[in-house]
C-alpha cells in the first residue's frame, strides 16, 4: 500500500511483528517514561505483586501500535488514540500489531487497532484516527 488514501473500509495495513519483549526494552521504557514501578523490571517485585513475572508497561505496548503508521507520516498524523488493555505482556512475548480501516472521510481515517501475542490473545485494542493533510 503506497498511500493511506488508497485504502477502502475493511482494508488492513501491513502487520508489524515486534521482536520478543526484552528486559532491556522495559528498562529503557522505564527511563524514558519515568514509570519505575518495579513490576516492570524486577522479577522478585513482580512476584510479590502476585504476577508470574515482570510485565511490560501498558503504555509501552500502546506506543508500539504507532509503528503501524510510521511509513505514512508524510501523509498526516495520528490525531486521536483510544485503547483498552485486555491482557498482560510478559518477557519474550512476540506481539503482532494490526490495523483495519473502519471508517473513511475526506481527511480522516478511523482504524481499529490491536496487538496480539504469540498465542493469538488480544493484549490491547482500540481505535486510531489518522488525519490526512
Amino acid at each position: 500500500m503506497n498511500s493511506l488514501t488508497e485504502l477502502q473500509v475493511g482494508d488492513s495495513l501491513n502487520e508489524v511483528i515486534l521482536e520478543p519483549v526484552s528486559r532491556l526494552d522495559l528498562i529503557k521504557y522505564a527511563g524514558a517514561s519515568g514509570d519505575y514501578n518495579p513490576i516492570h523490571t524486577i522479577d522478585e517485585e513482580a512476584k510479590k505483586a502476585g504476577l508470574p513475572g515482570i510485565i511490560a508497561h501498558g503504555m509501552w505496548t500502546m506506543g508500539n501500535l504507532a509503528k503501524l503508521f510510521t511509513s505514512y507520516y508524510e501523509e498526516g498524523f495520528i490525531q486521536d488514540y483510544s485503547i483498552r488493555f485486555n491482557g498482560m505482556v510478559f518477557l519474550n512475548d512476540i506481539l503482532t500489531l494490526k490495523a483495519t480501516l473502519k471508517e473513511k472521510t475526506e481527511n480522516k481515517l478511523r482504524f481499529n487497532v490491536l496487538a496480539v501475542n504469540q498465542d493469538g490473545k488480544e493484549v490491547i485494542k482500540g481505535e486510531v484516527v489518522f488525519s490526512i493533510g
